[in-house]
């Protein structure tokens, strides 16, 4: 296992609140920091480079002097992505603790960030990708599996994790339909050093969206999820009550010219993202309150399999 040792001693819980388009701000990321857990947000949730850096300097003076875990902030390192080398540049400037990167791994911006001691890991859905990421010099990989929220991956878990191990030996981070305490400590058990959770983090008080989406979060199942690159090019899963109240022809999933950065915003406003883990949420609490449950519920799991009379 390998947590970062800039992680060590200030997580509560071995989890991250995953960056999410839309609906993660500075109120999400530092309730969750200072419960316990690693608290991100798009940069591209700001519209300007400007607003971004009022965004970091929020957060820093809010987490300063207190005691929290680290934050951390995702970079679309994506050609369509006009605003990467301005916000990369601040990144740098506020030694920001974690960047995330997504739909590249540039090592450049790698560099960047070790530069100042700040740590990389970078969203995959393959073997292929992590072997591109590994050779980027990165300290993490997120494994972005079957069931995730967002730009998801189709690959099983249990086979994702176990085929980036063999190419990769820094912290291995697990995404895909993780709701519970239960369900981190399973990532933990197959290999994973931490667990990603999106959706679980959508029906909270501080996430930015409207009630109607926390609303149907909770109201709908793994069934309700439409695997599909129509809504930006490419795949990701949708919650189909969206896609309908939206107008979109459910028969027609194909994809589209591919990825815009600059329409993503637009896209992804009426049509709500959510991954298979949204069977078993079914309320919008604090995040302080969900940090205490899903703790709770991690030491419940070590606990009873730590008394199976398979594990003496």
């Amino acid at each position: 296992m390998a947590i970062p040792s800039a992680f060590q001693g200030k997580l509560k819980l071995p989890a991250i609140a995953a960056p999410m388009f839309l609906t993660s701000g500075p109120d999400l990321v530092v309730e969750t920091c200072l419960n316990g857990m690693v608290g991100t947000f798009p940069a591209l949730n700001q519209r300007t480079t400007e607003g971004f850096v009022e965004w970091l300097e929020q957060i820093e003076s809010r987490l300063a002097g207190k005691e929290a875990a680290p934050y951390g902030v995702n970079l679309i390192v994506h050609r369509s992505n006009p605003r990467l080398e301005a916000d990369l540049e601040q990144v740098v400037k506020h030694k920001v603790p974690l960047v995330i990167t997504s739909l590249g791994a540039v090592p450049e911006v790698v560099k960047a960030v070790h530069s100042y001691g700040g740590l990389v890991f970078h969203d995959v859905i393959n073997r292929r990708h992590a072997e591109k990421a590994a050779e980027a010099g990165v300290d993490g990989i997120i494994a972005v599996s079957a069931g995730a929220g967002g730009h998801a991956g189709t690959v099983s878990p249990f086979a994702l994790v176990e085929e980036i191990r063999q190419v990769f030996d820094g912290t291995v981070i697990l995404a895909g339909a993780i709701s519970t305490g239960a369900q981190i400590a399973a990532a933990r058990l197959m290999g994973a050093d931490l667990a990603y959770l999106g959706t679980r983090f959508i029906a909270t008080h501080e996430a930015m969206v409207e009630e109607d989406y926390k609303d149907m979060i909770t109201q709908t199942r793994a069934a309700d999820i439409i695997y599909t690159p129509k809504v930006s090019g490419v795949n990701a899963n949708f919650l189909k009550p969206s896609m309908e109240k939206a107008g979109l022809d459910l028969d027609d999933m194909e994809g589209h010219a591919g990825l815009d950065m600059a329409n993503e915003a637009k896209a992804w406003k009426t049509v709500w993202s959510a991954g298979h883990g949204v069977g078993s949420i079914t309320d919008k609490p604090a995040t302080a309150e969900l940090i205490q449950r899903l703790t709770r519920e991690y030491r419940e799991a070590v606990a009873r399999m730590a008394a199976d009379e398979f594990a003496r």
